[in-house]
């Protein structure tokens, strides 16, 4: 409040004004004017004097009136704490706080503290800069002298409010996770802060099988400045290095990129070279290597249809799920087994009772944006002993008697959902005294449900031995041998182009906080999902509906 109170002109004592005044009229009026006779005002001063503290009369010991009288350097740290956004509004209030804002300090500390940027414009060294780094930010080399060559930007006459207001403020809105729209095969890109970078990176799964090996990434575009106030955008597709490239914001949510030189993805030995090159970024092998007829088709179909785009891409936001303290486990992204399609990236999230898996890439069956999996909490399953799960027949006669008891249930509430309508039609007239107890009685069963499924997880012993059915296929037989919790599910199967699509019985198998299975019935096949163990930043949902809005909209985009 002293500081406060210093700024507006009411200093720390009373009668602070007067005095101020007064020393204005010694100064401009006659000699003989009237002294300041306060008899409060000497015995405030007098004590502050024995206290050793300076006159108040005193010039350097005067409160300022503003904040144009505070010291630049102290205006400097304030500004420097405000959020970038209001500096603009700030400068045009005079041309003094105008000449303190084009101050580097304090845009360098909004560069930090908003984006992350820790770089100096003016020490940029490659010492100690991982070579993926040293590729998606170099530049062309250009040869400065005989022993020196330029490997990445020169940014000796560059300002911190420039890069800022020109690339990251610019581009605050593409910063986050987005799917791109390619067909039924979907995808993951992380546009980042990169150092003095904006960088989108396409995340891809591991080679198939190993779904528990790290995600593999590379750069698909990339945004700076080129020692110039304007940001450059290149596209980094292909393998002739950053050329010019095009981004634009085409609504919320919403942006597209285009390659202007798409000549620079083509190579040297025609599209056999970059089929050959692509299976072995993508598939960590040769067609050779690929003995199956039917994934060699799957292969060569993703390949012509994923090509065609050229980098030229429309991107929809994504958000993370919204966890919980009463969640089985974090949902998050997963990596998971998809038989001849290889790895492909889910989403796990929860809702109440159920558990949903989205597919946020995806194959010409069952196309990205759709519920591939659908897990029901209300209805865990007891397994067998080791001996009968090896028995196919004897795991699936526990998943049909628990089908058919969903199915009654089912049933059962959609007859009573239609008795309460047929009363509440026939007693109109007070309907809104009739809703209120069938929305206690709502509530009730769901809070019934909720509390039968966290009591079997508190019955469920920590852990159980598993193992997989004989005749059950998985890509995967590095698959855990106990795990700790079993849940009735389904699972969507579809034929080629999504055709005739329908939801199948399986089981849910929770082996640990980080790794999933589910068994298909009817395909006898396993599918082992594993955490994607990367932080990614600005993807939390700003809220629970933003969320569920988000996962109707990406399954609308294949359906």
């Amino acid at each position: 409040m002293a500081v406060c109170a210093r700024l507006c002109g009411v200093g720390p004592s009373r009668g602070c004004r007067r005095r101020g005044a007064q020393r204005e009229q010694r100064r401009e009026g006659p000699a003989d004017s009237e002294p300041d006779t306060d008899a409060e005002e000497e015995r405030i001063e007098g004590a502050r004097l024995g206290q050793g503290e300076a006159p108040a009369s005193a010039p350097a010991a005067r409160a300022p009136l503003s904040l144009l009288e505070l010291p630049p350097e102290l205006l400097v740290q304030i500004f420097g704490s405000l959020p970038g956004t209001d500096l603009p509004s700030l400068a045009r209030v005079c041309s003094t706080f105008r000449r303190i804002l084009r101050t580097d300090t304090i845009w360098r500390r909004r560069c930090r503290e908003e984006y992350g940027v820790c770089e100096n414009l003016r020490k940029l060294e490659i010492t100690g800069v991982s070579c993926r780094d040293v590729y998606a930010k170099r530049i062309n080399p250009r040869v400065k002298s005989g022993r020196f060559m330029k490997i990445l930007p020169d940014y000796e006459h560059m300002e911190y409010r420039d890069v800022y207001t020109c690339l990251l403020h610019r581009y605050r809105h593409i910063l986050g996770l987005w799917q791109p729209d390619i067909g039924p095969y979907g995808g993951l890109l992380n546009v980042v802060v990169d150092g003095l970078f904006i960088i989108g990176w396409m995340y891809l799964p591991p080679h198939d099988p190993h779904v528990d090996d790290p995600m593999r990434f590379k750069p698909l575009f990339r945004i700076h400045l080129m020692e110039r106030k304007s940001a450059t955008v290149e596209c980094m597709y292909g393998h002739k290095g950053p050329h010019n490239g095009h981004i634009q914001i085409v609504k919320k949510d919403e942006f597209s990129t285009k390659c202007n030189q798409t000549d620079h993805h083509r190579m040297s030995g025609g599209r056999q070279e970059e089929f050959r090159t692509w299976l072995r970024e993508e598939w960590g092998r040769t067609l050779e290597d690929i003995f199956h007829e039917h994934m060699q088709e799957l292969i060569l179909m993703k390949f012509i249809y994923t090509s065609q785009y050229d980098n030229c891409l429309t991107y929809r936001r994504i958000y993370l799920p919204p966890s919980s303290p009463a969640d089985l486990l974090n949902p998050g992204l997963f990596k998971g087994t998809y038989g001849s399609h290889g790895l492909e990236i889910v989403m796990l999230s929860f809702h109440g009772k159920k558990a949903k898996g989205t597919k946020i890439t995806g194959d010409p069956n069952i196309p990205a944006g759709q519920q591939t999996v659908e897990i029901d909490l209300a209805h865990p399953i007891q397994l067998p002993d080791i001996e009968n799960l090896r028995n196919f027949n004897e795991l699936s006669r526990i998943v049909l008697e628990v089908q058919e008891q969903v199915r009654r249930e089912q049933q059962q509430q959609e007859e009573e959902e239609g008795q309460d309508e047929e009363e509440g039609r026939s007693r109109q007239g007070d309907s809104q005294q009739a809703e209120p107890p069938a929305q206690r009685d709502d509530a009730g069963a769901e809070g019934t449900e909720a509390a039968g499924a966290a009591a079997a997880q508190e019955s469920a012993p920590n852990s159980q031995p598993f193992v997989l059915p004989v005749g059950v296929i998985s890509r995967n037989e590095d698959y855990p041998r106990t795990c700790r919790m079993c849940f009735y599910g389904t699972g969507l199967i579809a034929g080629h182009g999504f055709t005739s699509p329908e939801r199948t019985p399986g089981i849910f198998i929770l082996f640990d906080d980080d790794r999933f299975g589910f068994i298909w019935l009817e395909l006898k096949s396993f599918s082992l999902y594993s955490r994607i163990k990367v932080s990614f930043q600005n993807a939390e949902a700003p809220s629970r509906e933003a969320f569920d809005e988000m996962l109707k909209n990406i399954q609308s985009m294949t359906t």
